[in-house]
């Protein structure tokens, strides 16, 4: 048995995002017909909890929708006009004590990116730079969150897919050792579409830091 996240948006109230704990039957190994088996069982659990209509965003989802929206294909609006994945993105902007950003990690294969070895010998992450916009640590996952919704917003045609469901998932999102999830974020577009704060929102670098702050805890 393994416990997993879901994340539902948060329709009304303080909180945008609202992770759900669940229990489910999971399937060691790394092919996708494993990490396939898992999301089966995460999701009728999640349905014996009335969460019926949920979506696996991963490149492991049975759902090509959630392949499209998996960060390692989801293109990032680049100022020259590219569009990049957002993991190329996020990991090439990374800031740390003794190193980064490193900007040639724009042009290697997400997964290089992600795993890049400078990325954890570069000593402590102290915050991210794009565009010569520093982005701060704090809230968390304010910079993946941006990338992410500014990634959906130039992709409409998928992004008006994500309001049909009412959670999502990621079968590779382990919160114990990971900070940002591409679920959550998803989860934080709905929320804010459908309250009717998104473009607002989004307006600048400052809307959108406070209203993280005043909705992620």
């Amino acid at each position: 048995m393994a416990i997993r996240p879901l994340y539902l948006p948060g329709l009304n109230g303080t909180k945008l995002v609202i992770p759900v704990e669940i229990e489910f039957q999971w399937f060691p190994g790394f092919s996708i017909t494993q990490k396939q088996k898992s999301i089966a069982c995460l999701h009728a659990a999640a349905a014996q909890r009335n969460i019926a209509n949920v979506l696996e965003i991963s490149s492991k989802s049975p759902n090509t929708l959630g392949i499209q929206l998996s960060a390692f294909n989801l293109k990032f609006p680049m100022r020259d006009g590219h569009h990049i994945s957002i993991e190329n993105v996020f990991q090439s902007s990374k800031i740390f004590e003794n190193g980064g950003p490193y900007l040639d990690l724009l042009q290697a294969s997400a997964k290089d990116a992600k795993t890049d070895p400078r990325l954890r010998s570069s000593g402590q992450l102290r915050g991210f730079c794009l565009a010569d916009i520093a982005w701060p640590l704090q809230p968390v996952t304010a910079f993946y969150d941006w990338l992410y919704l500014t990634a959906l917003q130039s992709s409409p045609d998928l992004s008006s897919q994500l309001l049909e469901y009412d959670g999502f998932s990621d079968i590779e999102f382990n919160p114990n050792r990971s900070l940002n999830c591409q679920a959550a974020s998803a989860a934080l577009y709905v929320a804010l579409v459908n309250r009717g704060e998104f473009d607002t929102v989004m307006q600048t670098q400052q809307t959108f830091l406070k209203r993280l702050n005043c909705g992620m805890n």
